[in-house]
């Protein structure tokens, strides 16, 4: 492989404006796709195998038109101190409020406005009413004239001194990130310059990552609608993708830079980068897409295709970093070197450095503190993530409803207004499905009356068959209780098949159990998909597996602190956590399969160089600070750019959004800095040779990837030409 890149390489150096043609013109019809395709819809939810999911069938089977998953809006309206909305003025506010729903802009995507004197849609004190309008569409499909008709409804309303406040899914919007995501490519580009000394350098990583992401997220964009999407799926595509694009380019060119500091000319450097970091930007890339494909273990679909999306976008980063980086390689000539480094390989004394020895630097420095005390910094490190990682052993998880939005929000007031005038389980009503006839209905909902967490039921309602019926069921407690959860599930267990809950509430719950029931599964598939890739790599039995338990401690040490702060709310302030609450369900699977593959990057950027090292004739403690004399500093340039690039999404608006970004930067720093740059190098030292043993009927089974590019190296010496000599050193 190993020599295959390398010709790659040397041919989009070579023929670097063909190549640059060909991706600016997937970015321009990536774009055109894109702008021409409807607006992204919310994406529909399925979770197959559950009650929940089953009920849902029946509804549509027998209820036609009920489970539609057309957008919901809750107009809420709270008469005055002294006053109720009862009395004449108010009701005429909301009757007019009605009215103007009925018969304004956004009439025509509508499907029905309840006016709550008919629908009984009054608290018992007469201080609450709400009305309950339901869309043809999803929230994301509503024009701007139908969401800005939802939102002045009530502005006369108020002015009257009437509190209205607006909750459901058809406020829905995609989400926002904030100046973070900005502002997190602002530290990358710094970091890139200190790294690189020179601006070209530095500005070429970020520029083939934003080409890269550009082309990924346009495509989800123009294909969101043609395979349902979700409309965080672009957002998530966006992080996963700028943070891998970034890291790959720098690793491409940090060893170009490499290579002509050894005399190389331009044209040779970039295939010799291409053939070995080229083979282990393939090889880390395949473990991030191993770990995002293998979401589809969970069998549901939405979190299925946010993970195919995902590994599209790094797929693209990889070939970017394969071909594209080269080809502009070409163009930037002897730029991509600081001044002082041009004059001495570009001028009289060019070559000269090829047999100087390196001099010692912080990562070499580093690496022998290490070595001399790798049991101290072994359990400091070991100790300090299981300390950070106690509060995930509390692990509470759920999915968020208008209760865990800020509480400056419409969404959020409207439910505290709701909870106010008719109760805490109002906001999470439980659709109780009976697949029989009426006597069987009244049955279930005599039995639902007798149980303890019920505050109301409502009588059933047959389809015109009368052959099914759905009942109501309202909790006492708040939709995400644990009291509520137990309600679901006393009513399940005392019921036959034919009698199902359903509605937001057990959607979420079952949701939940999903994921749980996932988890280990998931992990088992992918951290044994990625041993094997590692010990394909690596050569070694060890060294994956040291690999894979230090993603682990760092992986548990990260949903602690993603425990501590969004469930605890321990500087959540900081963070812009509003709300505390139970972790969003699919934000611990989702955050072991993105970790786990950009874990993986470090180890092989990492410990390919050791390894490299090691075959060449190094002793083991010297290959681990010869590994880090080459590649440290690159790799906390990496881990810096991607904690930045992660980071930045703490500002968004969304909560998913924002927890994902906040959990990946945690990850990548306790991952980069404590176990890669410190577990790894104590835990080598300990092992010796041991670290780099393999059977030796195993190493005969298992083939030769040569990520250390030594069949590249025997290529060339036996080549009786040899590199092309005769190349210019500097274009013309």
């Amino acid at each position: 492989m190993a020599t295959f890149l390398y010709r790659l390489g040397r041919g989009a150096f070579r023929r670097r404006g063909l190549v640059a043609l060909i991706w600016v013109a997937l970015l321009f019809a990536a774009g055109f796709g894109a702008a021409s395709a409807s607006a992204p819809t919310s994406g529909s939810f399925s979770i197959p195998g559950t009650e929940a999911q089953r009920a849902f069938d029946v509804l549509d089977e027998k209820f036609p038109g009920m489970a539609a998953d057309g957008a919901t809006a809750r107009i809420v309206i709270k008469a005055p101190a002294g006053a109720k909305v009862t009395d004449p003025e108010p009701k005429a506010q909301v009757e007019k409020i009605v009215e103007d729903l009925k018969s304004g802009p956004g009439k025509d995507q509508i499907s029905s406005v309840a006016d709550p004197y008919q629908s009984q849609a009054v608290s018992q004190d007469g201080s609450t009413a709400y009305i309950s309008t339901k869309y043809k569409v999803s929230g994301m499909e509503l024009t701007d004239a139908t969401r800005e008709a939802l939102t002045e409804s009530g502005k006369e309303a108020q002015a009257q001194g009437l509190t209205v406040e607006i909750g459901g899914d058809a406020l829905m919007a995609a989400p926002e990130t904030g100046s973070g995501e900005i502002i997190g490519i602002l530290v990358a580009a710094v970091v890139l310059v200190i790294t690189f000394g020179s601006l070209i350098a530095a500005g070429l990583p970020l520029l083939t990552a934003i080409i890269g992401v550009g082309i990924g997220v346009s495509s989800i964009t123009a294909l969101a609608n043609v395979l349902d999407l979700g409309n965080t799926t672009a957002t998530l595509a966006t992080m996963i993708g700028l943070a891998v694009g970034i890291d790959y380019a720098l690793f491409i060119v940090s060893r170009y830079r490499a290579e002509l500091a050894e005399g190389r000319e331009r044209e040779e450097a970039a295939g010799r980068a291409a053939g070995t970091a080229g083979s282990a930007v393939v090889f880390a890339g395949l473990t991030v897409v191993i770990a995002l494909v293998g979401l589809a273990v969970v069998n549901i679909p939405m979190l299925t295709k946010m993970g195919f999306a995902a590994a599209g976008t790094v797929v693209i980063a990889v070939l970017v970093a394969l071909t594209l980086v080269p080809a502009i390689l070409g163009f930037a000539g002897k730029k991509v070197l600081p001044a002082g480094e041009k004059s001495k390989l570009f001028g009289k004394g060019k070559g000269k450095s090829a047999g100087g020895e390196k001099k010692a630097n912080g990562g070499t420095r580093w690496a022998r503190f290490v070595l001399r005390r790798p049991v101290m910094v072994l359990l400091a490190g070991v100790i300090g993530l299981g300390v950070i990682a106690i509060p995930a052993s509390k692990l509470e998880m759920g999915l968020p409803d208008d209760g865990a939005q800020p509480v400056s929000t419409t969404q959020r007031q409207a439910y505290d207004l709701l909870s106010e005038g008719f109760g805490p389980g109002f906001n999470g009503p439980l659709m109780v499905v009976v697949d029989g006839d009426k006597a069987l209905a009244d049955s279930t909902v005599e039995r639902i009356k007798g149980l303890e967490g019920v505050a109301a039921v409502v009588p059933p309602m047959p389809n015109e068959a009368g052959d099914a019926s759905v009942i109501t069921v309202v909790p006492k407690d708040r939709p995400s209780s644990p009291q509520t959860e137990d309600l679901v599930h006393e009513i399940r267990d005392g019921s036959g098949e034919d009698v199902m809950v359903t509605g937001a509430t057990a959607m979420n719950i079952d949701f939940s159990q999903k994921m749980n029931d996932a988890l280990l599964p998931y992990l088992a598939l992918v951290v044994g998909l990625a041993f094997l890739l590692l010990m394909l790599v690596f050569r070694s039995i060890l060294v994956p597996l040291k690999a894979a338990l230090g993603f682990l401690l760092s992986v548990v040490a990260a949903l602690g602190a993603v425990v501590a702060v969004f469930q605890w709310g321990w500087l959540g302030s900081l963070f812009g956590v509003e709300q505390t609450g139970p972790i969003m369900s699919m934000m611990p699977i989702f955050m072991v399969g993105v970790v786990f593959g950009l874990a993986m990057d470090y180890e092989v950027f990492l410990v390919t160089r050791m390894r490299e090292a090691y075959v060449h004739g190094e002793r083991p403690g010297q290959a681990v600070v010869t590994g880090f004399q080459y590649s440290a500093r690159v790799v906390v340039a990496a881990a810096v750019i991607m904690i930045a690039v992660f980071a930045g999404f703490i500002g968004a608006s969304e909560q998913m959004v924002k927890m994902i970004g906040f959990g990946l930067a945690v990850a990548v720093f306790f991952d980069a800095f404590v176990v890669r740059m410190a577990i790894v190098p104590a835990v080598l030292a300990l092992l010796g040779h041991k670290a780099w043993w393999l059977p030796r009927w195993l190493d005969r089974l298992l083939p030769n990837v040569d990520v250390e590019g030594e069949s590249l190296r025997k290529h060339l010496a036996a080549s009786p030409e040899g590199p092309d000599k005769d190349r210019e050193l500097v274009d013309a």
